[in-house]
């Protein structure tokens, strides 16, 4: 829930359309993600979730065909990535880029002063906030010294994203299958992090993609959208997550559009 006397934030989601090299993969796609809350979108491979999440953030390679998505009001969808990232927007990424001679450190500090311009930017705030998070998630310091997930294993380039996510304390945070490739134990400090960063910050509103219910029990959505075939076929609670994981995605269907 958002803060009692703060204005909410709201990204919304409205009959999005989208194709990849002339492919149609996102159909009409319409949701809302609200300040303090936390929303998971689940789904079989194809459905469209990385897709849904790229259109977001303004990849050249998705293209937008239909539809209209905004954030406190803004078009979203005409402006360029960085000022999607200014107004709030933050995307962890499934498969993170390697960046030589960037250190993490250098690249927390000039994204933060992004979000902070002077002369409001916080040293002391951003370097506690910082160690609190790099101890959430079991980094050592060293770690900050190293180029931009170059030679990250899997697990350290998950980790690297959600300190990125606690660093920046964007306004909406998509987060693409952080749970990727991670083992059982990983994926509980990746899962508690993302819920302490939002119980922290509950003007954050977080999106979740994942094709598993076993990051979920550490987060505990607030709702559970599942794609298919390029359009969200059911949305329910935390429950819809465990009939998934149970059941499988073969009985989901897609919604049968109304006659013309």
């Amino acid at each position: 829930m958002a803060t009692a006397g703060a204005s909410p934030h709201v990204l919304k989601i409205h009959d999005l359309h989208a194709e990849v090299a002339g492919k149609p993969i996102l159909k009409g796609v319409s949701m809302e993600i609200k300040s303090g809350e936390l929303a998971a979108i689940m789904g079989p491979n194809g459905s469209g979730k990385s897709t849904l999440a790229y259109c977001l953030m303004g990849h050249p390679k998705y293209k937008v065909t239909s539809g209209t998505v905004t954030l406190d009001g803004h078009d979203l969808l005409s402006l360029p990535v960085d000022k999607r990232a200014r107004l709030g927007l933050f995307l962890g990424f499934q498969y993170p880029q390697e960046i030589s001679g960037l250190s993490m450190a250098k690249f927390l500090w000039t994204a933060y002063a992004q979000r902070h311009p002077e002369p409001d930017i916080d040293t002391a705030a951003f370097d506690e906030s910082l160690a609190t998070h790099l101890g959430y998630l079991d980094i050592d310091k060293s770690f900050l010294k190293r180029s931009l997930n170059e030679g990250f294993s899997g697990g350290e380039k998950k980790r690297s994203e959600i300190l990125q996510m606690a660093t920046f304390q964007p306004t909406i945070a998509i987060l693409d299958e952080p749970d990727s490739g991670l083992d059982i134990d990983a994926v509980k400090a990746v899962g508690e992090t993302v819920a302490k960063v939002q119980k922290e910050s509950p003007q954050m509103g977080i999106l979740v993609i994942t094709h598993y219910q076993r990051i979920l029990k550490y987060l505990n959505p607030d709702k559970v959208h599942v794609m298919v075939d390029g359009v969200v076929a059911l949305s329910g609670g935390r429950e819809l997550a465990l009939e998934l994981e149970a059941k499988g995605y073969d009985w989901v269907k897609p919604p049968v559009p109304p006659p013309a």
